[in-house]
């Protein structure tokens, strides 16, 4: 059976939706890392936090931090990718400005290697000329984002390496998203 695989991503589309700014601390102190989140790697688990609005509006089940994009999702989105993808991920429980549902912080906790160049519409890779060498050979841009599906694995749930910026799920965990009637998340193939 073929697997199909999609980037999850923000509706900006969601009528009064709310626009989520960076964790904070309880007392409200910037946490140190906040890009710590969307590599695609484990973190330690953080500590308490707060996400406080950078607009107030309608709650969502699926959201992005504004600078970082760091997930935000609703307890029963968190019980979809604890149930389907528990091995590739993390859930830690914050709270939300004026909330009194449940959310969760959502790392992708894997990096897959499996873009496919040829397929994708384009793509920029960092050189040495843009001096940032810790980077070369890493995606500086990647359009229309296809994957070569025979190197992801058994991965549910991943960042491509290199283009951290997407969330990839297999089409089981995207049927099952959907089913709770997620409100915020987009689905594209890739």
């Amino acid at each position: 059976m073929e697997r199909h695989f999609f980037s999850l991503d923000f509706d900006v589309y969601v009528p009064g939706r709310w626009y989520l700014a960076e964790p904070t601390t309880p007392a409200g102190q910037k946490v140190p890392d906040i890009w710590a989140f969307v590599s695609g790697c484990p973190v330690e688990p953080p500590g308490p936090l707060r996400i406080p609005f950078s607009r107030p509006g309608r709650s969502l089940d699926f959201d992005k931090t504004t600078v970082a994009g760091t997930p935000i999702i609703s307890a029963q989105v968190a019980k979809v990718f604890r149930e389907l993808a528990g091995n590739d991920v993390q859930l830690f429980p914050v709270e939300v400005q004026e909330q009194s549902d449940a959310y969760y912080l959502l790392n992708v906790a894997r990096t897959v290697r499996c873009i496919d160049d040829a397929a994708s519409a384009e793509i920029q890779l960092y050189t040495p000329e843009d001096e940032e060498p810790e980077r070369v050979g890493e995606y500086r841009s990647v359009s229309g984002l296809r994957l070569d599906k025979s190197r992801v694995g058994d991965a549910r749930v991943f960042r491509p390496w290199g283009w951290h910026p997407p969330i990839i799920v297999e089409g089981e965990l995207k049927e099952a998203l959907e089913r709770t009637g997620i409100v915020g998340g987009r689905f594209d193939a890739v």
